[in-house]
């Protein structure tokens, strides 16, 4: 059901291990492109009736327009199961634990008597948040998006998610229901591309955004991809990804268990191992024939995920070998079953989110950890982090001299304009002082 990769009695370079020996989903990103140009240009010149059409090509419905009227939210949030609402509410508040710390405050730094620079942390004005709607739906990607923009004081934000016909072309009532809790009563029945060139380029029913955010298909992380300049995007979010670092003190119980968790996502999400037990290896490839046998959605997105060339074990000659392999992988979630378990996560440089021990499962994460699920896919995690308060601030210098201080270092600032061949640079300094600058200290 799933392969193995046996690196053991490898010889890496001095620059780390390939990462084309490790198991990695193929996403053409840059042939999606040419797919979603033609549908972006669309919706920029036709606006509201291209998302109509493209509400009925790719989504089945006919609709007759594209926000949520307020009505079917309030509806929506009325009739949610309550332990659902139960759950959101308490997935809400550790969120907003969690984000609210992340605040920046502003700083000012004197950097001579009369001369300072203050950094302003500036929310986005307006924001898109997108939320999927394909083989699943995700109310907890409501919670994600909007509790750190809302954080961060963003004053504007809109969701969008797929037109569902089993729900007569809007989104997915228990969407609808977590954008209503969190005060969000600006919402679109729009998937897709079609959906990030809404943002993007605005319609007649929606103002364009800085901003969009959220996870997404190839089709959106194209769109994404497309569009960013126009727009600032969070990250072009591919299938999920888990990977464990494990040894033989783990539980392949609990290794299996949660391999098939991020497999039941999608026939193209990631499921890895990294181990230097192979007991650990066998145990964990019969619990996973156990396991799958007793799950939903085997067929369709488990065994393709988890047989895909985009999932395997790993096995490596010890734990420093295993480090190496998972922050060459940089996973978008990353557990470590490991002895030490928190000893072990500290020294990992590259994930999305690390889950430490037995008892913080990906799972824990995906809901109701306090953190966010909305993470860098496909190795990104190596140079990118997960959505946050910070993802939706500026930060903007402010800088406040005299005319004394800028006496003081104006001499350098001439000596370096001219040294660039920029002499307006220096004449502009020279202005402020009739021509005469006192020679720098």
């Amino acid at each position: 059901m799933i392969s193995r990769i046996d690196l053991r009695g490898a010889a890496f370079p001095e620059g780390g291990i390939d990462r084309d020996l490790l198991p990695r989903a193929e996403l053409d990103v840059e042939a999606a492109l040419e797919k979603v140009r033609p549908i972006c240009d669309d919706v920029r010149h036709r606006g509201t009736a291209a998302l109509i059409d493209y509400a009925h090509r790719f989504d089945g419905v006919t609709i007759e327009r594209v926000r949520v009227p307020a009505a079917a939210l309030e509806s929506a949030l009325a009739g949610i199961d309550p332990a659902v609402r139960a759950a959101l509410e308490e997935s809400t508040r550790r969120a907003r634990l969690v984000h609210r710390d992340q605040r920046r405050t502003d700083h000012t730094t004197q950097v001579v008597p009369g001369g300072t620079v203050t950094e302003r942390w500036v929310p986005v004005e307006r924001v898109g948040l997108y939320v999927p709607g394909g083989r699943s739906v995700y109310p907890s990607s409501v919670v994600m998006n909007v509790v750190p923009a809302q954080e961060a004081g963003v004053g504007s934000m809109a969701v969008a998610s797929p037109p569902q016909a089993e729900f007569g072309g809007l989104p997915h009532p228990t969407i609808l229901a977590a954008c209503a809790l969190l005060d969000v009563d600006e919402v679109y029945a729009a998937g897709g591309a079609q959906a990030v060139a809404m943002f993007a380029y605005g319609t007649e029913e929606c103002r364009p955004v800085a901003m969009v955010t959220g996870p997404g298909n190839i089709w959106v992380a194209a769109a994404k991809r497309l569009l960013k300049g126009r727009i600032g995007i969070d990250a072009e979010a591919g299938p999920t990804e888990i990977a464990i670092l494990a040894d033989a003190t783990a539980d392949p119980v609990h290794v299996a268990a949660d391999l098939i968790s991020q497999a039941e996502h999608d026939p193209l999400a990631a499921s890895v191992l990294v181990t230097d037990s192979e007991e650990l290896a066998a145990a964990v490839e019969k619990e996973l024939e156990v396991q799958v046998g007793a799950t939903k959605h085997v067929e369709d997105r488990i065994r393709p995920a988890l047989s895909g060339r985009q999932s395997g074990i790993v096995l490596v000659d010890g734990l420093e070998q295993g480090l190496a392999v998972v922050d060459a992988y940089a996973a978008e979630h990353l557990e470590v079953q490991t002895e030490d378990a928190a000893a072990v996560a500290a020294r990992v440089r590259n994930a999305g989110a690390v889950f430490v021990g037995a008892f913080a499962p990906v799972s824990l994460g995906d809901y109701a950890a306090g953190s966010n699920h909305v993470l860098p896919t496909g190795g990104c995690a190596c140079h990118s982090s997960g959505l946050s308060v910070q993802s939706f601030l500026r930060g903007i210098h402010v800088v406040d001299y005299s005319r004394e201080a800028l006496a003081e270092i104006a001499g350098h600032v001439v000596t370096l304009a001219e040294a660039e061949d920029l002499p307006a640079h220096g004449a502009a300094v020279k202005a402020r002082f009739d021509w005469k600058v006192p020679p720098s200290k």
